[in-house]
């Protein structure tokens, strides 16, 4: 049970005896405070607490203590996708990542790539039946290993795991026509949405053949026979079948190959919270943009968001949102504490629906639930999300999350910005849910 598990059950055991925290805390000598963070799964109580928790729940002690120990002994797995275009440097990429994060504590494993397992095997596309087929045996053994891998990392006596998967599971769309990839996730009962974000983060390192073709040789993977042109080709499949996950990187070749790798840990730590969670993040406000244009790019992909927040304390900011496609939908608690303007920490967890619909019932009923349609765009090997309000006519919000504050930005050309809004308090998410009916008022007098 994890820590938000168990302060939903202190929740819940309050809520079975209508006492209200007030009342709790009055009877247990402890602040509202102390109630409220062990609810949120901010802070625990300490034995004696428990003791008078036990007493006043008349719930067993034993218990108590053992849902707080499986809390302890909770395994934080994370699961993360490393993949590009050819000869763009995975396979040393691989090696960093297991030294760095093996010094940091993590227990590292790898989910090796299944094509260099099958091709060089003699299983190969081109004479397989069809490549349909072929694909199908490809995500078929994809997905028992990340299955067997997963399985057998929950049992391990580690405090942190990190799985890396060479390549995951959108790969494949890379090298199928649409309808054959609708057809491949229908016959896995399961939905594009749900597999790209089934993994926690996906880092895209770049083919050397964009910027470094001095570089790009095939004599280094028997799997791979592509020439130049075609690897530029499948490198921009392969980022366009990832766009629209929530947690995108691209790596590109701007600098030298040590640099590159170098830029691809500190996007991996920055993701896994080492020392700590970090987001920084740019935001612009821009005209509205050409809607047809948006959802006709290979590179471009929409995707429908659901955003509440949740009663919190302090300076953190709590909200869960529902995100997804034509029903089909992905759930997340998202804690954030500012820094500054700029950065802030950011812990994010995937929910259940069903504890997603738990949470909506800490609802801050002083806010508005926010409701957009976010754009997800890959321009020039960075990752940009334009989000559109329905209720907006003339304007848009557009945001870059980057790996450092100095970072320089290229925006796509047929983005018309209208001003820079990452200082602005107003077009904080948060206080657009405080204030949206005269923001929206505002918007559309502009």
């Amino acid at each position: 049970m994890d820590s938000i598990k168990f302060g939903n059950y202190l929740t819940e055991l309050r809520r079975n005896n209508d006492f209200t925290q007030r009342y709790v805390a009055y009877e247990l000598d402890v602040s509202d405070k102390a109630i409220s963070k062990w609810e949120n799964g901010k802070s625990k109580p300490n034995l004696d607490e428990l003791k008078k928790l036990a007493n006043l729940y008349d719930v067993s002690l034993t218990d108590l203590i053992e849902k707080l120990d499986s809390n302890e002994k909770q395994v934080n797995i994370s699961k993360i996708v490393l993949t590009g275009g050819p000869c763009a440097g995975k396979t040393t990429a691989l090696t960093w990542i297991n030294n760095y994060f093996r010094d940091r504590g993590y227990k590292v494993l790898f989910v090796p790539e299944t094509a260099t397992e099958l091709i060089p095997n003699g299983l190969t596309p081109w004479e397989a039946k069809s490549n349909y087929d072929y694909q199908v045996a490809q995500a078929t053994l994809q997905k028992t290993k990340e299955m067997i891998f997963e399985r057998v990392a929950k049992g391990m006596n580690a405090e942190k795991i990190l799985i890396v998967c060479d390549r995951g599971m959108l790969d494949n769309k890379a090298y199928m026509k649409n309808n054959e990839f609708k057809r491949l996730m229908k016959e896995f009962n399961t939905t594009e949405v749900e597999e790209r974000d089934s993994y926690d983060a996906v880092f895209h390192l770049v083919s050397a053949a964009k910027g470094k073709e001095k570089f790009y040789t095939l004599e280094n993977n028997n799997a791979r026979t592509e020439t130049i042109e075609e690897a530029r080709i499948l490198d921009d499949k392969i980022i366009s079948a990832w766009t629209g996950h929530p947690h995108f990187r691209i790596i590109d070749n701007s600098t030298e190959f040590e640099e590159k790798l170098e830029r691809l840990l500190k996007e991996i730590a920055s993701f896994l919270g080492e020392p700590e969670p970090m987001e920084i993040e740019r935001k612009y406000l821009i005209y509205y943009p050409d809607i047809k244009a948006l959802e006709s790019m290979p590179n471009c992909t929409k995707v429908e968001i659901a955003q509440t927040y949740l009663k919190s304390n302090d300076d953190v900011e709590r909200r869960v949102r529902a995100r997804g496609i034509d029903g089909n939908y992905m759930y997340y608690l998202t804690e954030k504490k500012n820094i500054n303007n700029l950065k802030r920490i950011e812990v994010e967890k995937r929910l259940t629906q069903n504890e997603y619909l738990k949470l909506l019932m800490e609802q801050d009923n002083s806010l508005h639930t926010i409701h957009k349609t976010r754009y997800c765009l890959s321009s020039d090997n960075e990752y940009f999300e334009i989000d559109i309000y329905p209720e907006w006519d003339n304007q848009a919000i557009m945001e870059i999350e980057l790996s450092d504050e100095n970072q320089e930005i290229k925006i796509p050309d047929f983005i018309n910005i209208y001003k820079e809004v990452t200082d602005n308090k107003i077009y904080k998410n948060y206080e657009m849910a405080k204030n949206m009916p005269k923001q929206l008022i505002r918007n559309k007098n502009k």
